[in-house]
């Protein structure tokens, strides 16, 4: 099935599904379609990060959030994406994507992202990001007062933090520096 399918009847069923709170999961099912498959005739590692969006636009959409960004034309933006691979999803194979919140730091949110099928973890991703507005990033205050989250991030998981980590040694090869 086309993604642009997918990403209209996920907008269009968010109307239906009931509301998230900030830190709730997102819970999609779908379906390996043709179109998803590699020469291997599983599902394209790449397509799971295809897939990932629409998870995160289903989060969106769902919780408070949906609409200060359509108001205020706000942006996702992904700045980095780690995602392990543990068993292959194959042809017309039904799955469950797993979307959620972690925590956030003071420029960066991070979500974790699950695929299951039958209780098994098929793959599971990390996603950092943020949100730009026209006038350049939206910082993380304004995003969680939009979605009326006045708390304190919850402590990132150990795998975020070693992450962000290995982030910052890219950064430093980025800029030349010795890691």
């Amino acid at each position: 099935m086309n993604l642009f399918i997918r990403l209209i009847a996920i907008l269009i069923g968010s109307f239906f599904r009931p509301p998230l709170k900030p830190l709730d999961a997102s819970v999609l099912t779908l379906r390996v379609w043709p179109t998803d498959l590699d020469i291997n005739a599983h599902m394209n590692n790449g397509r799971f990060l295809t897939v990932m969006d629409l998870g995160r636009l289903d989060l969106i959409a769902r919780t408070p959030l949906g609409r200060t960004v359509v108001r205020f034309r706000w942006q996702p933006i992904v700045a980095s994406a780690l995602i392990r691979y543990f068993r292959p999803l194959n042809p017309f194979q039904k799955y469950r994507l797993k979307s959620r919140v972690v925590g956030w730091d003071e420029k960066w949110f991070f979500v974790e992202q699950r695929f299951e099928r039958g209780g098994e973890l098929i793959a599971i991703g990390l996603v950092k990001g943020l949100f730009r507005g026209r006038n350049g990033n939206v910082p993380i205050a304004d995003v969680l007062k939009a979605v009326g989250v006045t708390h304190p991030s919850p402590d990132l998981p150990p795998a975020v933090q070693r992450w962000r980590e290995a982030e910052g040694s890219l950064e430093k090869t980025r800029r030349g520096e010795s890691s």
